[in-house]
């Protein structure tokens, strides 16, 4: 059975963080809508941002003023947003429900997990100080660690090398389809997370990652690790 060869014999975990392990969209959603007031614009709802909140700056961006990257102002208006950000990132960002409990069971059953996100270290490195969930994280990678970001494998190769664990060995989730792109090039288990940031229109089948997990703790199952 594929799942018993994926999943046999896995000795570290990797995960995506926006939308996998944290859930950051009410304070990217904040940082862009203060933009949004301070030009004496209506507030928008945060169930606007909510599903646009594993975009980064493009995606809050997008919702609050409707530019793209290619905008002239773009570039400007990024940075307002970075700042603003910087400001309240860990205001109102908390772990998904069951996430410290799986992270304390992964401990248990003596398997080595980290991160890997395409957020720049800029905030990665901050956020993840701040807290304590990510104490015994053995890798945090970073979206400007490697030259490539995801969908590229390097940043989840990078990440199995600083956990001295073959690839092949570690399973990595993410609540996007380049997650899924970026493990299986990295051969690597792939698993897709469902509770995370996916619009309703996404079909995560069309991925094709090796299995899916409705919230943190059904992964545990997988890993033979309950």
């Amino acid at each position: 059975m594929e799942l018993d060869r994926v999943f046999g014999n896995v000795q570290a975990v990797l995960f995506d963080l926006d939308g996998t392990l944290i859930d950051s969209a009410p304070d990217l959603g904040a940082a862009v809508d203060k933009m949004r007031t301070d030009r004496g614009l209506a507030s928008l709802p945060p169930e606007r941002y909510r599903p646009m909140a594993g975009a980064g700056a493009r995606g809050m961006l997008g919702v609050a003023f409707g530019l793209t990257p290619e905008h002239p102002d773009y570039e400007a208006l990024r940075e307002e947003f970075f700042v603003n950000y910087e400001n309240c990132m860990t205001q109102r960002t908390y772990a998904f429900e069951g996430v410290a409990d799986l992270i304390a069971e992964l401990i248990r059953c003596d398997m080595a997990w980290g991160v890997v996100t395409n957020k720049s270290s800029r905030f990665t490195d901050p956020l993840t100080r701040a807290m304590p969930l990510f104490a015994s994280a053995a890798a945090v990678v970073s979206g400007d660690t490697t030259p490539h970001a995801k969908p590229h494998p390097a940043p989840l190769l990078e990440a199995a090398r600083r956990l001295g664990v073959a690839p092949s060995h570690c399973v990595y989730v993410g609540d996007d389809e380049r997650d899924i792109i970026a493990g299986l090039a990295a051969g690597m288990g792939t698993v897709a997370a469902s509770y995370g940031y996916l619009g309703p229109q996404t079909d995560i089948v069309m991925w094709r990652a090796h299995a899916q997990i409705n919230s943190p703790l059904q992964l545990l199952k997988l890993l033979n690790c309950a």
